[in-house]
């Protein structure tokens, strides 16, 4: 297949809308049809995936690595992390993968904030996607400046200068 394979990170806050613009554009490049994987950090571990009890549970609690395959997922649950570069070879094919937090990783990155700014976040923006209540010139020039309510807005900027892996 002839994927696009555009990696693109979005960073900002928690309650600033990540998570709603991460989905706004997933649904709108699926509807054209385009493959995307998503990857969300989970900084301090509290994601569950399993239901205690139940036999994939008690297989992760041995401490090994398990994949558990069905008619239509796969669930891999490693007991450590993975660089960005084996997540992308464990998607392989896609057209989109759109990376949420991991701000340490060296992809261009859309920053996403709602009534203030987090100058912290500068430093890693190559974007930032805002609403009417953050002051564009509060923003540094090099950055540039995108519509939060405008997932198409952000879609046209991660073609132009997303990663392509």
């Amino acid at each position: 297949m002839n994927k696009k394979r555009l990696v693109v990170a979005f960073s900002g806050p928690s309650n600033n809308g990540k998570t709603t613009s991460i989905v706004r554009i997933s649904n709108i490049l699926q509807d054209k049809g385009f493959k995307v994987c998503i990857v969300k950090h989970d900084p301090k571990d509290k994601a569950m995936f399993d239901t205690p009890g139940k036999d994939s549970f008690k297989f992760t609690e041995t401490g090994a690595d398990v994949l558990v395959v069905g008619p239509n997922k796969t669930t891999l649950l490693k007991k450590q992390t993975s660089t960005i570069h084996e997540i992308i070879d464990l998607f392989d094919d896609f057209d989109y993968l759109l990376v949420e937090g991991l701000k340490t990783l060296d992809l261009p990155r859309i920053s996403v904030f709602r009534n203030t700014l987090d100058e912290d976040y500068f430093k890693v923006t190559d974007a930032i996607a805002c609403d009417d209540t953050i002051n564009n010139d509060d923003i540094p020039s090099r950055i540039e400046k995108l519509n939060l309510n405008s997932p198409e807005d952000m879609i046209a900027w991660i073609d132009k200068n997303a990663k392509r892996v």
